[in-house]
């Protein structure tokens, strides 16, 4: 059987001939219901307790249905999906531990503002109210970690139920949200003439004209302007606004490290990413400011802290959703409305303004061009961070997507990896979860398939799901790895050398790459010297096929020379 015959739901006859036609039950209307929330793909493990919906969904045969090896595979692949389409990804676990495996990728994508549906089965109802196998509560699990958690107790209830799960993730604030379904309601006749409910149209939220009109008074009496762009940029598809404000204003950028693309790096404005440290280079720009114009942004993704240290900073924040108190980010104008049509309100109204600001960009765009092409032809190995970002940069097309892991790598590859589109560099540093990119990377091939995709992860995260290495191989996905090889926590290893000038605890082993690599069906290599890199990841994006696992050691040394360099740099106004 073929790939393609494996993993495709082509609508069937679901009964022998001579058999009794099948009755609609509460599995087919909820399978219904996720069709007409535009549901083609979904990513789980099956379970006795779902079987009934894993048969309306082969009945149905609108829904591809993506075996993973992990349900936290599952849910990584459900989250990639929902932050690059937009849509809400839907990721499926049985009861008990299967549905307990879902909480990490879920707690990730309410985290980061991603739209995501987790489904769990549960037992039926008739025991849940007492100690019985495998039950566990999974609604008061998973409503800490969710904008909302319901469990289906009357099939009369589908339809809302879906509807409303599918809603809360995509509202102002999205975020994550799961439906338990018990074995016997998914098994119970579907109502009759019970049927999806219509999708409501696109609700734009308008900005109110007193609150433009107070945001051009405090940029007009700014003297250093400065703007801090999110994720919420790319939700908005707002980019292109983004970067016409900036340029007729002259005010340089920063994005957080999951807003990296919505200002392209090439552009003379751009300032790079915050959140490192408070002395790396971007920071400059913000500790002369005496305006950040927060576009996007929310603070989970890193602590305001940073660029606001005494709270002296005006901030006007635009976005969907107010954000949370925090004592250094003290807002003096929120605005909450379509970021897209609030910063189009601003550039109109901002039209016959003359603003020139003084920047400090040059400056900070000349060191981080520094430190990238610092050892663009340092042969030293193992590798220096900078050189295999530096070769994965000239190796990577610019409208190719790069998901980049949790780790010391991330680091680097945040500070020097130049991104010059949104959703090209996507970076987790809400939850700041390990091991998502390589699930991801399968979800993100489906999503664009022929387009080669790049997972960065340390070892210590490559471990952690390398068992989804199967996944791709057998869905066809089109993924290369890019494994930093140091035998460690990378990143604890730094911290704790920066608190106590050593480590422990936090070194390990790795299995031979090349040899996995095959025994999955995928294609392993070992970098063996600093020049074999950048043609080897080039011949693997370009030129390759299937699923690559290239391994390359690296030597984090580096990590405490960049600490020492970033305490000595100064800056003139």
């Amino acid at each position: 059987m073929t790939t393609a015959q494996q993993n495709t739901n082509p609508a069937r006859s679901t009964e022998p001939s001579g058999s009794q036609p099948h009755r609609r039950t509460v599995a087919d209307l909820f399978v219904e219901c996720l069709v007409n929330e535009g549901v083609d793909v979904m990513y789980g493990i099956p379970g006795e307790e779902n079987i009934s919906l894993m048969e309306a969904i082969a009945r149905d045969g609108r829904i591809r249905f993506v075996l993973t090896r992990h349900e936290q595979g599952a849910g990584f692949m459900a989250a990639t999906h929902g932050h690059l389409t937009g849509r809400p990804g839907v990721c499926l676990a049985t009861l008990g531990p299967g549905a307990l495996n879902l909480t990490l990728p879920v707690a990730q994508a309410n985290a980061s503002t991603t739209p995501l549906v987790a489904i769990c089965a549960q037992g039926n109802v008739g025991r849940l109210y007492k100690e019985s196998h495998q039950i566990v509560d999974l609604v008061s699990v998973f409503r800490p970690l969710t904008q909302w958690t319901s469990m289906v107790l009357k099939p009369e209830a589908v339809p809302e139920m879906v509807r409303k799960a599918f809603s809360i993730a995509q509202r102002k604030r999205p975020g994550a949200t799961c439906l338990v379904l018990p074995e016997d309601v998914a098994e119970m006749p579907a109502p009759e003439g019970a049927h999806p409910l219509p999708l409501p149209k696109p609700v734009h939220i308008m900005p109110a004209d007193d609150t433009i009109e107070e945001a051009v008074s405090l940029i007009r009496a700014a003297k250093r302007p400065i703007i801090l762009a999110g994720n919420g940029v790319t939700r908005a598809h707002a980019a292109d606004r983004l970067r016409e404000l900036a340029e007729q204003l002259n005010v340089p950028v920063a994005t957080t490290f999951e807003g990296k693309g919505v200002f392209s790096d090439k552009l003379d404005n751009a300032l790079g990413v915050v959140g490192f440290m408070h002395k790396d280079y971007e920071n400059f720009a913000f500790d002369m400011a005496d305006l950040i114009i927060a576009v996007g942004f929310s603070i989970q993704q890193f602590d305001p802290r940073k660029i606001n240290p005494n709270d002296d900073k005006t901030i006007i924040h635009i976005n969907t959703f107010v954000e949370d108190t925090d004592a250094h980010y003290s807002t003096a104008l929120n605005i909450m409305a379509d970021i897209d049509h609030t910063l189009a309100a601003l550039i109109a109204r901002l039209r016959d303004e003359k603003i020139s600001f003084n920047a400090v960009e040059p400056q900070i765009r000349a060191l981080l061009r520094d430190e990238l092409e610092s050892c663009a032809h340092d042969d030293a190995f193992p590798m220096k961070p900078q050189r295999i970002v530096y070769d994965t940069r000239r190796a990577v097309d610019d409208t190719d997507v790069t998901l980049v892991d949790t780790g010391a790598l991330k680091m680097w590859m945040a500070r020097l990896y130049p991104t010059y589109a949104p959703n090209t560099c996507v970076i987790d540093n809400s939850l700041s979860t390990m091991a998502w990119t390589l699930p991801g990377a399968v979800a993100a091939s489906l999503d664009n398939p022929g387009r080669p995709v790049l997972a960065v992860m340390g070892d210590g995260s490559f471990m952690m799901n390398v068992q989804e290495i199967e996944t791709a191989v057998r869905v066809g996905a089109r993924i290369v790895i890019l494994v930093w090889v140091d035998e460690a926590y990378g990143l604890i290893k730094w911290k704790m050398d920066i608190h106590d000038g050593r480590h422990e605890y936090v070194d390990f082993g790795n299995p031979d790459v090349v040899a996995l690599s095959a025994s999955f069906g995928a294609k392993g290599h070992e970098i063996e010297s600093a020049d074999e890199l950048y043609p080897i990841l080039h011949h693997a994006l370009r030129s390759g096929s299937g699923v690559d696992v290239i391994a390359c050691p690296v030597d984090y040394r580096e990590n405490m020379k960049l600490i020492d360099k970033l305490g000595d740099i100064e800056f003139s106004a």
